[in-house]
Protein backbone atom coordinates (compact mmCIF):
# COMPACT_ATOMS: atom_id res chain seq x y z
CA UNK A 1 0.00 0.00 0.00
CA UNK A 2 2.99 2.39 0.90
CA UNK A 3 4.11 1.47 -2.25
CA UNK A 4 1.27 2.71 -4.23
CA UNK A 5 0.67 6.00 -2.45
CA UNK A 6 4.61 6.47 -3.48
CA UNK A 7 3.91 5.74 -6.69
CA UNK A 8 1.48 7.86 -7.26
CA UNK A 9 2.74 10.89 -5.45
CA UNK A 10 6.20 10.41 -7.32
CA UNK A 11 5.09 11.07 -11.21
CA UNK A 12 3.53 14.81 -10.52
CA UNK A 13 6.41 16.28 -9.26
CA UNK A 14 8.03 17.01 -12.99
CA UNK A 15 4.90 18.56 -14.14
CA UNK A 16 4.27 20.74 -11.10
CA UNK A 17 7.90 22.12 -11.80
CA UNK A 18 7.41 22.57 -15.39
CA UNK A 19 4.16 24.25 -14.56
CA UNK A 20 6.13 26.72 -12.30
CA UNK A 21 9.01 27.48 -14.79
CA UNK A 22 6.65 28.47 -17.29
CA UNK A 23 4.47 30.64 -15.21
CA UNK A 24 7.77 32.45 -13.66
CA UNK A 25 8.81 32.76 -17.50
CA UNK A 26 5.53 34.33 -18.58
CA UNK A 27 5.66 36.54 -15.93
CA UNK A 28 8.80 37.89 -16.11
CA UNK A 29 8.17 38.32 -20.02
CA UNK A 30 5.03 40.17 -19.27
CA UNK A 31 7.12 42.55 -16.65
CA UNK A 32 9.40 43.41 -19.24
CA UNK A 33 6.64 44.22 -22.29
CA UNK A 34 4.95 46.31 -19.91
CA UNK A 35 8.31 47.69 -18.58
CA UNK A 36 9.08 48.67 -22.02
CA UNK A 37 5.62 50.32 -22.80
CA UNK A 38 5.50 52.43 -20.43
CA UNK A 39 9.29 53.86 -21.35
CA UNK A 40 8.01 54.57 -25.19
CA UNK A 41 4.84 56.00 -24.16
CA UNK A 42 7.25 58.26 -21.57
CA UNK A 43 9.52 59.07 -24.25
CA UNK A 44 7.34 59.21 -27.29
CA UNK A 45 5.41 62.43 -24.73
CA UNK A 46 8.71 63.76 -23.99
CA UNK A 47 9.18 64.07 -28.00
CA UNK A 48 6.78 65.44 -28.21
CA UNK A 49 6.74 68.23 -26.13
CA UNK A 50 10.05 68.82 -27.20
CA UNK A 51 9.73 68.73 -30.76
CA UNK A 52 12.55 66.24 -31.35
CA UNK A 53 11.24 62.54 -31.55
CA UNK A 54 13.28 59.54 -30.25
CA UNK A 55 13.05 55.87 -29.21
CA UNK A 56 14.98 53.74 -27.19
CA UNK A 57 17.91 51.56 -28.45
CA UNK A 58 17.23 48.36 -29.98
CA UNK A 59 17.42 44.94 -27.56
CA UNK A 60 21.51 44.29 -28.79
CA UNK A 61 22.92 47.35 -26.65
CA UNK A 62 22.50 45.30 -23.32
CA UNK A 63 22.51 45.77 -19.75
CA UNK A 64 21.51 49.15 -18.55
CA UNK A 65 22.56 51.08 -21.30
CA UNK A 66 19.35 49.56 -22.94
CA UNK A 67 17.22 51.60 -21.03
CA UNK A 68 19.33 54.62 -20.56
CA UNK A 69 20.61 55.40 -24.11
CA UNK A 70 18.39 56.86 -26.46
CA UNK A 71 18.87 57.23 -30.68
CA UNK A 72 16.91 59.45 -32.92
CA UNK A 73 13.51 57.55 -34.46
CA UNK A 74 13.29 56.72 -37.92
CA UNK A 75 11.79 59.71 -39.60
CA UNK A 76 9.84 57.32 -42.06
CA UNK A 77 5.95 57.20 -40.66
CA UNK A 78 2.47 57.76 -41.95
CA UNK A 79 1.73 61.00 -43.68
CA UNK A 80 -0.69 63.50 -42.72
CA UNK A 81 -4.83 61.92 -43.88
CA UNK A 82 -3.36 58.45 -43.03
CA UNK A 83 -4.57 56.21 -40.73
CA UNK A 84 -2.46 56.92 -37.67
CA UNK A 85 -1.34 60.24 -38.61
CA UNK A 86 -0.91 63.14 -35.75
CA UNK A 87 -3.92 65.72 -36.61
CA UNK A 88 -3.32 69.13 -37.62
CA UNK A 89 -2.28 72.03 -34.66
CA UNK A 90 -5.08 73.87 -33.63
CA UNK A 91 -5.33 77.80 -35.00
CA UNK A 92 -3.08 79.58 -32.37
CA UNK A 93 -0.81 76.59 -31.62
CA UNK A 94 2.70 76.69 -31.90
CA UNK A 95 4.27 75.33 -35.01
CA UNK A 96 6.11 72.17 -34.72
CA UNK A 97 9.88 72.73 -35.34
CA UNK A 98 11.13 72.58 -38.68
CA UNK A 99 14.32 70.46 -40.29
CA UNK A 100 16.28 73.72 -41.11
CA UNK A 101 15.71 75.30 -37.74
CA UNK A 102 18.41 77.16 -36.11
CA UNK A 103 19.69 77.13 -32.49
CA UNK A 104 16.56 79.47 -31.18
CA UNK A 105 14.22 77.14 -32.64
CA UNK A 106 13.16 79.94 -35.71
CA UNK A 107 12.76 78.39 -39.15
CA UNK A 108 15.87 79.05 -41.75
CA UNK A 109 13.41 80.37 -44.28
CA UNK A 110 14.11 81.17 -48.03
CA UNK A 111 17.97 80.83 -49.47
CA UNK A 112 20.80 83.33 -50.07
CA UNK A 113 20.72 85.32 -53.26
CA UNK A 114 23.11 87.68 -54.59
CA UNK A 115 21.83 90.98 -54.60
CA UNK A 116 19.40 92.70 -56.96
CA UNK A 117 20.35 96.27 -55.96
CA UNK A 118 23.20 98.22 -54.34
CA UNK A 119 23.60 101.19 -52.76
CA UNK A 120 26.87 102.39 -54.35
CA UNK A 121 27.26 105.52 -52.95
CA UNK A 122 28.71 108.27 -51.95
CA UNK A 123 29.99 108.39 -48.37
CA UNK A 124 28.75 111.06 -46.19
CA UNK A 125 25.90 111.51 -48.30
CA UNK A 126 23.36 109.56 -46.60
CA UNK A 127 23.91 106.09 -47.42
CA UNK A 128 22.84 103.93 -43.76
CA UNK A 129 20.10 106.31 -43.63
CA UNK A 130 18.92 104.99 -47.22
CA UNK A 131 19.47 101.56 -45.24
CA UNK A 132 17.99 101.74 -42.09
CA UNK A 133 14.93 103.44 -43.69
CA UNK A 134 14.36 100.57 -46.46
CA UNK A 135 14.79 97.61 -44.28
CA UNK A 136 11.78 99.21 -42.75
CA UNK A 137 9.78 97.36 -45.85
CA UNK A 138 9.19 93.54 -45.29
CA UNK A 139 9.61 93.09 -49.04
CA UNK A 140 13.46 93.85 -48.80
CA UNK A 141 16.31 92.19 -47.16
CA UNK A 142 19.82 94.03 -46.61
CA UNK A 143 23.02 93.56 -45.21
CA UNK A 144 23.85 95.34 -42.28
CA UNK A 145 27.67 95.51 -42.46
CA UNK A 146 29.75 96.80 -45.94
CA UNK A 147 31.17 93.96 -47.21
CA UNK A 148 33.58 95.89 -49.87
CA UNK A 149 33.27 93.27 -52.19
CA UNK A 150 33.64 94.98 -55.49
CA UNK A 151 36.61 97.01 -54.02
CA UNK A 152 38.66 95.68 -51.21
CA UNK A 153 37.38 91.30 -51.53
CA UNK A 154 36.93 90.45 -55.15
CA UNK A 155 39.39 87.99 -55.29
CA UNK A 156 37.17 86.07 -52.63
CA UNK A 157 34.69 84.89 -55.27
CA UNK A 158 31.02 85.51 -55.77
CA UNK A 159 29.91 82.18 -53.31
CA UNK A 160 32.10 84.06 -50.74
CA UNK A 161 29.95 87.43 -51.04
CA UNK A 162 26.56 85.05 -51.52
CA UNK A 163 27.41 83.80 -48.24
CA UNK A 164 27.12 86.74 -46.70
CA UNK A 165 23.71 87.92 -47.87
CA UNK A 166 20.81 87.58 -45.59
CA UNK A 167 18.16 84.72 -46.53
CA UNK A 168 15.15 85.98 -48.69
CA UNK A 169 11.99 84.39 -50.19
CA UNK A 170 11.41 84.89 -54.12
CA UNK A 171 9.08 87.90 -53.11
CA UNK A 172 12.05 89.93 -51.84
CA UNK A 173 14.75 92.09 -52.51
CA UNK A 174 18.43 91.43 -51.12
CA UNK A 175 20.13 94.64 -50.64
CA UNK A 176 23.91 95.68 -50.18
CA UNK A 177 25.23 99.11 -49.22
CA UNK A 178 29.06 99.73 -49.55
CA UNK A 179 29.68 103.91 -50.44
CA UNK A 180 33.17 103.28 -52.38
CA UNK A 181 31.46 101.07 -54.95
CA UNK A 182 30.76 104.51 -56.38
CA UNK A 183 34.77 105.73 -56.47
CA UNK A 184 36.12 102.43 -57.42
CA UNK A 185 37.61 102.10 -60.87
CA UNK A 186 36.84 98.40 -61.03
CA UNK A 187 33.57 98.48 -59.26
CA UNK A 188 30.67 99.14 -62.32
CA UNK A 189 32.69 96.41 -64.57
CA UNK A 190 32.51 93.85 -61.36
CA UNK A 191 29.11 94.18 -60.96
CA UNK A 192 27.87 93.76 -64.71
CA UNK A 193 29.82 90.74 -64.18
CA UNK A 194 27.88 89.99 -61.54
CA UNK A 195 24.60 91.52 -63.30
CA UNK A 196 23.88 93.22 -65.72
CA UNK A 197 19.99 93.74 -64.14
CA UNK A 198 21.35 94.71 -60.64
CA UNK A 199 19.70 98.22 -59.39
CA UNK A 200 21.90 100.68 -58.13
CA UNK A 201 21.26 103.58 -55.52
CA UNK A 202 23.27 106.71 -55.59
CA UNK A 203 23.16 109.31 -52.59
CA UNK A 204 24.53 112.60 -53.91
CA UNK A 205 24.75 115.57 -51.55
CA UNK A 206 26.15 119.43 -51.75
CA UNK A 207 29.49 117.92 -53.06
CA UNK A 208 31.05 121.11 -50.44
CA UNK A 209 29.03 120.15 -47.11
CA UNK A 210 29.87 116.19 -47.78
CA UNK A 211 33.78 117.18 -48.00
CA UNK A 212 32.68 119.14 -44.06
CA UNK A 213 31.65 115.90 -43.03
CA UNK A 214 33.97 113.54 -44.31
CA UNK A 215 37.01 115.12 -42.68
CA UNK A 216 34.90 115.73 -39.61
CA UNK A 217 34.43 112.26 -39.68
CA UNK A 218 38.12 111.36 -40.31
CA UNK A 219 39.22 114.45 -37.51
CA UNK A 220 37.12 112.61 -34.69
CA UNK A 221 39.37 109.85 -35.31
CA UNK A 222 42.77 111.13 -35.80
CA UNK A 223 42.92 114.66 -33.80
CA UNK A 224 46.14 115.26 -35.43
CA UNK A 225 45.41 115.65 -39.22
CA UNK A 226 46.05 118.81 -41.24
CA UNK A 227 43.16 121.50 -41.83
CA UNK A 228 40.39 121.38 -43.79
CA UNK A 229 42.24 123.82 -45.78
CA UNK A 230 45.35 122.67 -45.91
CA UNK A 231 44.25 119.36 -47.07
CA UNK A 232 41.71 120.99 -49.80
CA UNK A 233 44.47 123.19 -51.46
CA UNK A 234 47.47 122.47 -53.17
CA UNK A 235 47.76 126.33 -53.61
CA UNK A 236 44.85 128.33 -51.92
CA UNK A 237 46.70 131.76 -52.94
CA UNK A 238 46.10 130.50 -56.51
CA UNK A 239 42.60 128.53 -56.07
CA UNK A 240 44.34 125.09 -56.92
CA UNK A 241 42.31 122.44 -55.26
CA UNK A 242 44.07 118.85 -54.40
CA UNK A 243 42.12 116.99 -56.31
CA UNK A 244 44.02 113.82 -55.29
CA UNK A 245 42.61 114.78 -51.41
CA UNK A 246 39.39 111.57 -51.45
CA UNK A 247 37.23 114.04 -49.69
CA UNK A 248 37.46 116.61 -52.64
CA UNK A 249 37.66 113.57 -54.96
CA UNK A 250 34.44 111.89 -53.96
CA UNK A 251 32.34 114.54 -54.94
CA UNK A 252 33.52 115.15 -58.49
CA UNK A 253 29.95 113.48 -59.47
CA UNK A 254 30.31 113.83 -63.24
CA UNK A 255 33.34 112.47 -63.02
CA UNK A 256 32.63 109.05 -61.29
CA UNK A 257 29.56 108.14 -63.22
CA UNK A 258 30.88 108.46 -66.55
CA UNK A 259 32.86 104.62 -65.57
CA UNK A 260 29.24 103.52 -64.61
CA UNK A 261 27.08 104.80 -67.52
CA UNK A 262 29.64 102.49 -69.63
CA UNK A 263 28.31 99.28 -68.01
CA UNK A 264 24.61 100.40 -66.63
CA UNK A 265 21.71 102.78 -68.82
CA UNK A 266 20.92 105.39 -66.57
CA UNK A 267 17.17 103.90 -66.25
CA UNK A 268 18.88 101.38 -63.38
CA UNK A 269 20.53 104.04 -61.44
CA UNK A 270 18.24 106.02 -59.23
CA UNK A 271 19.75 109.42 -57.61
CA UNK A 272 18.18 110.29 -53.75
CA UNK A 273 19.03 113.61 -52.51
CA UNK A 274 20.76 113.56 -49.58
CA UNK A 275 19.46 116.67 -48.30
CA UNK A 276 15.66 116.07 -49.06
CA UNK A 277 16.37 112.65 -47.40
CA UNK A 278 16.61 114.72 -43.95
CA UNK A 279 13.95 117.29 -44.82
CA UNK A 280 11.40 114.85 -46.33
CA UNK A 281 12.10 111.59 -45.95
CA UNK A 282 9.05 109.99 -46.84
CA UNK A 283 8.95 111.49 -50.26
CA UNK A 284 12.38 110.62 -51.03
CA UNK A 285 11.62 107.01 -50.06
CA UNK A 286 8.52 106.86 -51.26
CA UNK A 287 11.16 107.20 -55.08
CA UNK A 288 13.60 104.66 -53.68
CA UNK A 289 10.66 102.27 -53.14
CA UNK A 290 9.15 102.69 -56.79
CA UNK A 291 12.82 102.49 -58.26
CA UNK A 292 12.85 98.98 -56.75
CA UNK A 293 9.50 98.02 -57.78
CA UNK A 294 7.90 97.63 -54.88
CA UNK A 295 4.72 98.82 -52.95
CA UNK A 296 4.95 101.91 -51.14
CA UNK A 297 4.68 101.14 -47.16
CA UNK A 298 7.26 103.40 -45.94
CA UNK A 299 5.06 106.64 -45.51
CA UNK A 300 5.16 109.85 -43.53
CA UNK A 301 4.03 107.58 -40.16
CA UNK A 302 7.27 105.87 -39.78
CA UNK A 303 9.25 108.98 -39.29
CA UNK A 304 9.68 111.93 -36.67
CA UNK A 305 12.30 114.54 -36.51
CA UNK A 306 14.87 114.42 -33.84
CA UNK A 307 15.94 117.83 -33.00
CA UNK A 308 18.85 116.72 -30.80
CA UNK A 309 20.60 115.48 -33.67
CA UNK A 310 18.76 116.71 -36.47
CA UNK A 311 17.73 114.07 -38.56
CA UNK A 312 14.60 112.02 -39.15
CA UNK A 313 14.15 109.14 -36.57
CA UNK A 314 12.29 105.63 -37.36
CA UNK A 315 8.99 105.54 -34.86
CA UNK A 316 8.74 102.72 -32.93
CA UNK A 317 7.01 99.87 -34.57
CA UNK A 318 5.40 96.38 -33.81
CA UNK A 319 8.63 94.61 -33.63
CA UNK A 320 10.74 97.52 -31.70
CA UNK A 321 9.93 98.99 -28.45
CA UNK A 322 11.86 101.78 -29.00
CA UNK A 323 12.18 104.79 -31.88
CA UNK A 324 15.29 103.71 -34.22
CA UNK A 325 17.76 106.84 -34.36
CA UNK A 326 20.81 106.75 -36.73
CA UNK A 327 24.10 106.19 -34.87
CA UNK A 328 25.54 108.70 -32.59
CA UNK A 329 28.42 109.55 -35.47
CA UNK A 330 25.28 110.93 -37.13
CA UNK A 331 24.23 115.01 -36.60
CA UNK A 332 27.96 115.62 -35.57
CA UNK A 333 28.37 118.96 -35.14
CA UNK A 334 30.89 120.21 -38.37
CA UNK A 335 34.04 121.71 -37.74
CA UNK A 336 33.94 125.41 -38.42
CA UNK A 337 35.68 126.52 -42.31
CA UNK A 338 36.22 129.83 -43.33
CA UNK A 339 33.70 130.95 -45.91
CA UNK A 340 36.57 132.23 -47.93
CA UNK A 341 36.98 128.34 -48.33
CA UNK A 342 33.73 127.60 -49.24
CA UNK A 343 33.57 129.89 -51.58
CA UNK A 344 36.95 128.66 -53.14
CA UNK A 345 35.22 125.02 -53.21
CA UNK A 346 32.09 126.04 -54.67
CA UNK A 347 33.37 127.33 -57.20
CA UNK A 348 35.71 124.50 -58.13
CA UNK A 349 32.57 121.61 -58.21
CA UNK A 350 30.66 124.35 -60.55
CA UNK A 351 31.54 123.15 -63.60
CA UNK A 352 31.32 119.25 -62.46
CA UNK A 353 27.84 119.80 -60.83
CA UNK A 354 26.37 121.31 -64.13
CA UNK A 355 27.87 118.48 -66.03
CA UNK A 356 26.00 116.28 -63.60
CA UNK A 357 22.53 117.84 -63.34
CA UNK A 358 22.80 117.57 -67.31
CA UNK A 359 23.65 113.55 -67.41
CA UNK A 360 21.12 112.56 -64.76
CA UNK A 361 18.58 115.21 -65.86
CA UNK A 362 18.12 116.41 -62.43
CA UNK A 363 18.47 119.49 -60.93
CA UNK A 364 20.07 119.28 -57.71
CA UNK A 365 21.25 123.20 -57.53
CA UNK A 366 18.35 124.16 -54.94
CA UNK A 367 18.61 121.89 -52.60
CA UNK A 368 22.15 121.91 -52.37
CA UNK A 369 22.17 126.07 -52.02
CA UNK A 370 19.44 125.37 -48.92
CA UNK A 371 20.87 122.56 -47.53
CA UNK A 372 22.05 124.93 -44.11
CA UNK A 373 18.72 127.09 -44.42
CA UNK A 374 16.25 123.61 -44.54
CA UNK A 375 18.27 122.34 -41.65
CA UNK A 376 18.74 125.15 -39.81
CA UNK A 377 16.54 128.26 -38.82
CA UNK A 378 19.03 130.96 -37.54
CA UNK A 379 17.55 132.03 -34.22
CA UNK A 380 18.36 134.94 -31.86
CA UNK A 381 20.74 133.70 -29.59
CA UNK A 382 24.13 135.39 -28.73
CA UNK A 383 26.41 132.69 -30.18
CA UNK A 384 24.66 132.95 -33.36
CA UNK A 385 23.66 129.08 -33.34
CA UNK A 386 20.85 127.56 -35.23
CA UNK A 387 18.30 124.73 -33.89
CA UNK A 388 17.46 121.89 -36.24
CA UNK A 389 13.78 121.82 -37.51
CA UNK A 390 11.71 119.63 -39.84
CA UNK A 391 11.49 121.72 -42.81
CA UNK A 392 9.79 120.73 -46.12
CA UNK A 393 10.49 123.28 -49.20
CA UNK A 394 7.16 122.52 -50.41
CA UNK A 395 5.34 124.04 -47.17
CA UNK A 396 7.58 126.80 -46.13
CA UNK A 397 8.04 129.13 -48.78
CA UNK A 398 9.35 131.67 -46.11
CA UNK A 399 12.92 129.65 -46.13
CA UNK A 400 13.32 129.32 -50.27
CA UNK A 401 12.84 133.45 -50.70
Amino acid sequence: MAYRVLGRAGPPQPRRARRLLFAFTLSLSCTYLCYSLLCCCDDLGQSRLLGAPRCLRGPGAGGQKLLQESRPCDPSGPTPGEPGAPSAPAAGAPSPRLSGSNHSGSPKLGTKRLPQALIVGVKKGGTRAVLEFIRVHPDVRALGTEPHFFDRNYGRGLDWYRSLMPRTLESQITLEKTPSYFVTQEAPRRIFNMSRDTKLIVVVRNPVTRAISDYTQTLSKKPDIPTFEGLSFRNRTLGLVDVSWNAIRIGMYALHLESWLRYFPLAQIHFVSGERLITDPAGEMGRVQDFLGIKRLITDKHFYFNKTKGFPCLKKTESSLLPRCLGKSKGRTHVQIDPEVIDQLREFYRPYNIKFYETVGQDFSVTWRLGQLSLCFMTATSDGTCTPRFFRPQLDPLIIM
